[in-house]
């Protein structure tokens, strides 16, 4: 079985930058954010589960979910937000544990942004904790989705404190410090990462 290596972090913290550094290194990359939005396609199971709960006042005139109000409501309001999880994480996970069984690199790295809150930990080998101040993350946030202040604070107290995430990491990279530091720290962990999925070999085990 397959080393896996479930990559968290709060929102704008660097978590695609990140992945797609692993995947320099030629290491199979899966997102749940990609498996959410293939699940959540028109026509899917999923799909009809969301516009029931959440009406069609959520869907664009082509039928596809309003993506964007979905994201707002569930940063505001944290039933709906449960609702919401409830409905995608059982699909996610089985969707990220099948197609981590089936990649072809010494390892693979699961990227979750809700590892911890979603308990996905018990389902990967290692948890690798993308770190970033609060000060750096709302900057980002804010251009990246063009929000406010006052919105990008709402949807930073909206996830899991960077203290308490810390508490679950095995590994940490600091992202303050420039895409070099980064590739430095990516190349750093593969070389662990290929070492310990080649221990493991002789531990052969089941996740989750």
């Amino acid at each position: 079985m397959v080393f896996r290596v479930g990559l968290t972090g709060g929102i704008a913290s660097g978590k695609s930058t990140v992945s797609k550094l692993f995947e320099a290194h030629d290491i199979d990359i899966i997102d749940a954010d990609i498996i959410a939005r293939e699940l959540s396609q028109p026509g899917t199971a999923t799909y009809y589960a969301i516009v029931e709960r959440f009406g069609k006042q959520f869907l664009l005139d082509d039928m596809q979910l309003n993506r964007p109000a979905l994201r707002e409501l569930i940063f505001s309001d944290e039933k709906a937000r449960r609702q919401l999880e409830q409905i995608l994480h059982p699909a996610i996970r089985q969707q990220m544990l099948q197609q981590s069984d089936e990649a072809s690199s010494p390892y693979c790295i699961l990227v979750v942004p809700l590892l911890i809150e979603a308990n996905m930990r018990s389902c990967v080998d290692r948890v690798l904790v993308i770190d970033v101040s609060s000060n750096a993350q709302s900057c980002r946030l804010q251009k990246r989705d063009n929000l406010s202040v006052a919105k990008a604070a709402q949807h930073i107290a909206a996830q899991l404190g960077p203290a308490q995430r810390l508490q679950y990491a095995d590994d940490i990279i600091d992202n303050s410090a420039g895409i070099d530091s980064l590739k430095f720290q990516v190349s750093r962990l593969h070389a662990l990462y290929c070492q310990l999925a080649e221990a493991a070999e002789q531990e052969p085990g089941s996740k989750c």
